[in-house]
């Protein structure tokens, strides 16, 4: 039976790549002071050939997501009354969103002000536009160019990270991202990618340390990739308490309960991993991957 259980929470945690059929993405939208920007329209357009268009809004933290994307290169356009819009291309993956490098987006007061003059606002949207095409050696010397002027501005240290961690540098993307907390402690979205650079490394106890050094954040999501941490790290019991704070803090989030079962399951509490896992489903989760795993799951818990 415990050899049951472990193939079965192998499956649970990574068995759902198998049913990936569309990719999706979630992103970021800051105004020109790097504050988050409710109700920014996002308008994503297919561009292989086939008439595909989805539009999204940010909520009141900046960030949108949409799943269901077909694989392939997409144009997102930014929109907001009161601001200059923006619009770059991205490439979507198979399966799990893409995470989007933060945009920013400059409001038209400033745009206006900003004419006719070095702006660092225009230059840091060309910089995200380069990433954004993959032009990813154009993008950290866009970056580079702009520290050298703003060693202060803890955005470009970010996407300069982000870029490295495309390439696959490693070592650059920590030190970028080191260097992004040093400037903006309560930087999350830094915080998360320099752990999932630790774990892409296989040095899991260090990005359990990364998300851990936020622990007394209130913020769900970081709250959510610290209980991934020590999930991938087989700290079953810390790993649970963390997603019950997020449970507690965000219950709308179905994903929580997901991960729940997960632990649920590596601790050997099967009656809990088929309860969270039926809650999971109820909930309507958006991830096709995780509520097609969790059906499968359930049917052969069930069995036994």
């Amino acid at each position: 039976m415990k050899r049951l259980l472990t193939a079965v929470a192998a499956v649970l945690v990574s068995g759902s790549m198998a049913f990936a059929q569309t990719g999706g993405v979630r992103g970021k939208i800051l105004d020109d002071k790097g504050q988050p920007l409710e109700g920014v329209v996002v308008k994503m357009e297919f561009q292989g050939g086939v008439t595909l268009v989805f539009d999204n809004k940010t909520n009141r933290k900046g960030e949108f997501m949409q799943i269901g994307l077909r694989p392939g290169s997409w144009k997102f356009t930014y929109t907001k009354e009161g601001y200059s819009p923006f619009a770059s291309p991205y490439r979507i993956a198979l399966g799990d969103a893409t995470v989007l490098p933060e945009v920013k987006l400059l409001s038209a007061s400033a745009a206006k002000a900003a004419a006719g003059v070095d702006d660092i606002q225009k230059t840091f949207g060309d910089a995200v536009a380069k990433l954004q095409a993959g032009d990813y050696d154009g993008a950290i010397a866009a970056f580079d160019a702009m520290i050298l002027k703003n060693p202060s501005l803890a955005e470009a240290y970010y996407n300069k990270g982000f870029a490295q961690y495309q390439k696959k540098s490693y070592e650059g993307a920590e030190a970028s991202l080191k260097r992004a907390l040093e400037v903006k402690a309560d930087y999350s979205d830094a915080r998360v990618l320099l752990s999932n650079i630790y774990t892409a490394q296989g040095m899991k106890d260090k990005a359990v340390e990364v998300m851990s050094n936020a622990s007394g954040s209130s913020d769900p999501r970081q709250l959510f990739n610290l209980g991934l941490a020590l999930l991938n790290s087989g700290k079953t019991e810390e790993a649970t308490a963390a997603f019950q704070k997020v449970e507690a803090a965000d219950p709308s989030n179905s994903e929580v309960q997901y991960y729940l079962a997960t632990a649920a399951l590596n601790a050997g509490k099967t009656d809990e991993c088929v309860t969270r896992l039926e809650k999971y489903l109820a909930m309507g989760p958006k991830s096709d991957q995780n509520k097609a795993t969790a059906t499968g799951l359930l049917g052969a818990l069930k069995k036994k």
